[in-house]
């Protein structure tokens, strides 16, 4: 008995290594950019030059020259450089520069004011599909699906918050569970979801599901993820638990509806190459998970937004 104990918590220490089939190569950043703002003209805009009819009517002095001579008394003449006054000789000349620049640079500095991102950043926090995935929901319906897996911890995790979304999400959404069956031990733990629905438990034993591999340390699968046999067994028995007898539970576990389910099921997988879990799939036309989001709160209030986004269209 202590044997096959300790062959049972190896086999769910090994189902609990990885949620995925292959973990994601690099991780996406952003890049923060500030936008440069002018608070002066360019500086190869020169200032506007007035005519001497324009200083005439301004009441301003005319322009001198910007050489000056001047005679001496010995009959030699001294030539003056005036360029260097820059205006600050005559107070009139200074405030029409200095309003002319003020203006220039109010008007530079609104031309670089951005609006500010969007909540949500395609390409960062979800993935478009292209092209996008035919739904199997009526029209005016948005379908939404998580691909999941029993064994998963972080579908543990997630999986109260999913259930109180799923309980005040909009009257729009189609929402359904698609377990991911990547291989023998997926695969059996994904029949156990569709014959609990077939029986019409889901609602209720779907959670004691996590529980029991999560909790109690039971996997309800064989040591040999390859002994479907074995698997059979020990969710027989878990199941019993719950009023659920032998007979019923293997006329459903092997009934023609679970195999259309498990067939519908392993067809998704492909056509969303899901890799790893928990996944969501928006109207067939975005992907998102927890690390896209940055947290499971983030990754419910992303699936709602993308769902009212497409509902509107």
């Amino acid at each position: 008995m202590r044997a096959t104990r300790l062959a049972l918590c190896l086999g769910l220490a090994l189902a609990l290594g990885a949620c995925g089939k292959q973990q994601a190569a690099n991780e996406q950043g952003q890049a923060a950019t500030t936008p440069a703002t002018a608070l002066a003209p360019p500086a190869s805009q020169s200032t506007p030059t007035a005519t001497a009819t324009q200083r005439q009517e301004a009441g301003l002095a005319p322009t001198q020259p910007s050489k000056l001579t001047r005679p001496n008394e010995d009959g030699s003449e001294t030539v003056e450089d005036t360029t260097g006054d820059s205006g600050s000789h005559n107070p009139i000349l200074a405030a029409v520069a200095s309003t002319m620049a003020a203006g220039t640079a109010a008007a530079s500095a609104a031309t670089t004011t951005t609006t500010p991102p969007p909540l949500w950043q395609e390409g960062a926090n979800y993935t478009r599909l292209v092209p996008a995935q035919p739904t199997s929901v009526p029209p005016g319906q948005v379908e939404v699906l998580e691909f999941f897996w029993y064994a998963c911890p972080h579908c543990y995790a997630i999986d109260p918050q999913v259930e109180s979304w799923r309980k005040t999400k909009p009257a729009y959404i189609t929402f359904s569970r698609v377990p991911v069956m990547w291989s023998e031990g997926h695969r059996s733990t994904a029949r156990l979801y569709y014959t609990l629905e077939s029986l019409g438990k889901l609602d209720q034993l779907h959670g004691e599901v996590f529980k029991e591999i999560h909790v109690n340390s039971n996997p309800l699968i064989a040591s040999d993820p390859n002994d479907t046999a074995g698997a059979e067994r020990l969710q027989t028995a878990f199941l019993k638990k719950f009023g659920i007898s032998d007979d019923a539970f293997k006329k459903a576990y092997h009934s023609f509806a679970v195999e259309t389910d498990l067939q519908r099921a392993d067809q998704l997988g492909l056509r969303y190459r899901i890799e790893g879990v928990p996944t969501f799939v928006i109207n067939g036309k975005y992907v998102a998970d927890v690390r896209s989001a940055g947290s499971p709160e983030r990754l419910i209030s992303l699936v709602d937004d993308l769902a009212a986004q497409e509902h509107r269209h």
